[in-house]
């Protein structure tokens, strides 16, 4: 057996560093004294380039410092007190958020629907919604759609637009959790072509929370409004709770990096590969079959208990969340061969010892 180390490589695409082009801007941006709150022309830059990627010249655009935040107060900003949100049954801000968007929007209650694989269906968001419609229940509002699910799969661009279509049929906003935006990006571009304005806007997506950190970049997100109007004093709700960056540049400055040159799109596609690769090789040497194929930077492997309680005594970090269909192997922007080669290795020692 290998000697025990330390390894959180699969635990979390959170648990990489700042990517080159991200540091890059980091240490650009850090020079000089530059105004404040936002005011910089970093910022400005940041917010026309999120535009020009989206195609929306009048989005609105806002950072903050995580997804939390971005669910929360995005969420917060379309309902009032007595409206609901609906998603699926392991959404993030269902699951992971510890009632934050129930707090920032004063008791904005979470309905949950169900979806084979993460996805939710337009039976099944039409079923929550039809369910009550009496004054006594709380008003459906918003559709709260992941993308990617917290299953690792993909919404494509048309089921994204039926499920809008359920959710204006029925007076609802759309809001997109985009954690892992940039991986889903990459595949709905290599797969049907599809752009981000594609399957966000055109698809009916009215805000989105576009995420920067599992993308490579340091606690910044960046919440989009596609329909300007609904950003009506969101600068305010961000101050309230604590998410207005005095030194704004440090968490703009890194989207100018990034979305350079394609580089988000890039780094996604390399963490989407690796787990094809990790998984197909799971596969092949070990005999996994799946039931979520990998379709982003998350593999699903259905390891037998005992070998996965000895892969983490010898020291890879990795979890088994309710609800999931194996153990979660996470890649991110800096998985290389041979970390893949390295938990595979122990891997088959495990295998062998027990054949």
């Amino acid at each position: 057996m290998t000697q025990p180390f330390d390894s959180h490589k699969f635990a979390s695409d959170n648990t990489s560093g700042i990517c080159p082009e991200a540091w890059a801007s980091l240490a650009e941006a850090n020079r000089g004294d530059l105004p404040s709150y936002g005011t910089d022309d970093w910022t400005k830059r940041a917010c026309d380039r999120i535009r020009d990627i989206f195609e929306k010249p009048e989005a609105e655009i806002f950072f903050v410092f995580n997804g939390t935040a971005a669910n929360s107060l995005a969420l917060a900003s379309l309902c009032q007190s007595f409206h609901s949100v609906v998603c699926h049954e392991v959404a993030h801000v269902e699951t992971d958020e510890c009632g934050a968007p129930e707090f920032f929007s004063n008791g904005t209650k979470i309905l949950t629907a169900t979806g084979t694989n993460g996805k939710l269906t337009p039976a099944s968001v039409e079923q929550v919604i039809r369910k009550r419609t009496d004054i006594h229940y709380p008003k459906a509002r918003v559709l709260s759609l992941t993308q990617s699910t917290e299953c690792g799969t993909v919404y494509s661009t048309a089921e994204i637009k039926a499920l809008s279509a359920v959710a204006r049929e029925h007076g609802l906003l759309v809001h997109m959790d985009g954690a892992r935006f940039a991986n889903a990006a990459a595949v709905l571009q290599d797969r049907d072509g599809s752009s981000p304005a594609d399957f966000t806007w055109r698809a009916g997506v009215d805000v989105l929370c576009f995420g920067g950190t599992k993308n490579g970049m340091n606690t910044s997100e960046a919440v989009v409004f596609f329909r300007p109007e609904l950003a009506h004093e969101f600068d305010y709700r961000c101050k309230q709770a604590g998410q207005l960056a005095s030194k704004m540049r440090y968490l703009s400055s890194q989207w100018v990096g990034m979305l350079s040159n394609d580089n988000w799109l890039r780094h996604a596609r390399h963490a989407n590969t690796m787990a094809y690769q990790l998984g197909e090789t799971l596969r092949t040497r070990f005999g996994l079959t799946y039931a979520v194929e990998p379709e982003v930077n998350a593999v699903f492997a259905p390891l037998p208990d005992d070998i996965a309680a000895a892969m983490q005594a010898r020291g890879w970090h990795f979890y088994n969340f309710i609800g999931a269909q194996g153990y979660r192997l996470m890649c991110s922007w800096d998985t290389q061969q041979e970390d893949l080669d390295r938990f595979v290795a122990d891997l088959a020692e495990e295998y062998t010892s027990r054949a």
